[in-house]
């Protein structure tokens, strides 16, 4: 006869689903960022071809990039970025929110490149000012494009429960009516 859980038990338990969650979550959103970050790449260099120009970026930098963006997401959630924004209209707590991660992303972004800098013997002063700020601000304005529909889908998730969104997302209108109580 299996025992009760005690209180330890029950707690890693809790931790255990609290993981699973986050893994979950990380990989869904670094699977949609990889997508639009590997399909700028490839328009990039389609683009550049028919100007003869060699492009240097390649997918696994954008695939990098997109699990770096969907981990600096994971620590704006966990700063609750933009939290007191979900009482208003949906679209406009999405667009908020793509805003502010946005900037949290451009912010990780700049630290990044000073510290790039400062590693191949820069000071601070010379590898703040030798930051690229117009391409920094053209790849946030992309970024931001991207989470538009990435927080409008998050925060409708938020609104009508992971369940009923995953039903909705993920299954037929059958299978959902036949899992229905009605």
């Amino acid at each position: 006869m299996p025992q009760p859980l005690n209180k330890t038990g029950s707690a890693k338990k809790d931790r255990k689903k609290k993981v699973a969650h986050e893994v979950r979550e990380l990989l869904t959103i670094f699977l949609y960022l990889a997508f639009f970050f590997c399909a700028l790449v490839t328009y990039s260099m389609l683009l550049l071809k028919e100007h003869h120009v060699t492009y240097l970026t390649s997918y696994a930098f954008a695939v990098i990039n997109a699990l770096v963006v969907a981990k600096v997401i994971l620590i704006g959630d966990y700063m609750h970025l933009g939290k007191k924004y979900e009482a208003r209209p949906l679209l406009q707590s999405a667009v908020v929110k793509a805003f502010l991660f946005s900037l949290l992303v451009l912010v990780f972004h700049i630290v990044e490149e000073v510290i790039k800098r400062m590693v191949h013997g820069a000071d601070i002063a010379s590898a703040s000012r030798d930051i690229r700020i117009e391409e920094l601000l053209a790849r946030i304005l992309v970024v931001f494009c991207t989470f538009i529909p990435l927080f409008g889908f998050r925060e409708l998730r938020r609104v009508i429960g992971e369940e009923e969104f995953n039903s909705l997302v993920f299954r037929s209108p059958e299978a959902r009516q036949a899992k229905s109580p009605h």
